[in-house]
């Protein structure tokens, strides 16, 4: 197999293109290499959102720290600089988009990824996630 199929197959889906969506997708990458009090991810949230970053950045941290309670296994995450998404991003970015419209998928995608029944209450933070990037104008339209 060659090295482009193989990062064909690694890293599936290009980063989106709506910048909320690439905001967030930069803000759980960074907090996933770096932890939860990662500065970068802080400067990045205070630049988007101005005065009311806190909210977003705040239930980002908490969605990170209860994830990685519930999940049964790892979840891959690419480098803050790569161009493409694994499939763990393309489902968490898709579960947050859908988790305000369509809360029965976004169930099933956050079930998959968790590897866990009980996803409900990680669900009402990925919501209010979603809802936070929304009421400060960059919805996540992935």
């Amino acid at each position: 197999m060659t090295a482009i199929a193989t990062l064909g197959q690694a890293l599936p889906r290009f980063q989106p293109e709506a910048p909320g969506a690439r905001l967030l997708l930069f803000g759980i990458r960074q907090i996933g290499a770096g932890g939860l009090s990662d500065a970068a991810t802080a400067h990045a949230f205070v630049t988007a959102f101005g005065k009311g970053f806190r909210r977003p950045l705040l239930l980002l941290r908490t969605l990170m720290a209860e994830m990685s309670v519930a999940a049964s296994g790892p979840i891959q995450i690419a480098p803050w600089c790569c161009p493409r998404m694994t499939p763990n991003e393309s489902a968490l970015l898709d579960l947050l988009a859908a988790s305000m419209s369509d809360p029965g998928r976004a169930r099933v995608l956050l079930a998959d990824l968790l590897g866990a029944r009980q996803v409900d209450g990680i669900l009402a933070t990925a919501a209010a996630l979603a809802g936070s990037f929304a009421d400060l104008g960059l919805p996540l339209d992935t």
